[in-house]
């Protein structure tokens, strides 16, 4: 699915999702991991984000790159970054592993919904009109 379709949606948590509740991701070995990287940007700037924000800035700061780059740096960096096909965040860790479902409003912009959640239920259980849900990617196969 293309990166920019995303709209109107909840990306559900998988189904062999471990956990029951969401989880804040902790760093490994003292290093953010992407789950932390993805989750600091979405809990920090709710509804402000589109995927290709959220996979391009969690890029930038693996690759240990200041978010306040040169206008033309980071148009450069972004152009080529998105060149080659990317993962959707169908394939995050935050709903794949740590029961963070992520609701994309009519923009496209993202919003973390804990699976927890009244908002979350309701819309798993097709209460929200005009929200498609779709489940993250499973990590094992069936």
């Amino acid at each position: 699915m293309d990166l920019d379709a995303y709209r109107d949606m909840l990306i559900a948590v998988a189904d062999d999702c471990p956990v029951t509740t969401g989880i804040v991701p902790t760093p490994r070995g003292g290093k953010p991991t992407v789950a932390v990287l993805q989750y600091e940007l979405l809990s920090t700037q709710p509804g402000t984000l589109t995927q290709r924000d959220v996979l391009f800035q969690t890029w930038l700061r693996q690759q240990n790159l200041p978010d306040d780059l040169p206008e033309t740096e980071r148009a450069t960096l972004w152009e080529r970054f998105f060149a080659t096909p990317r993962a959707c965040l169908r394939s995050s860790p935050l709903p794949k592993k740590y029961g963070w479902g992520l609701l994309f409003d009519a923009h496209g912009r993202i919003t973390l919904c804990p699976m927890e959640s009244n908002d979350y239920q309701r819309i798993i259980a097709g209460e929200v009109p005009g929200v498609t849900v779709r489940k993250a990617l499973r990590s094992r196969r069936a």
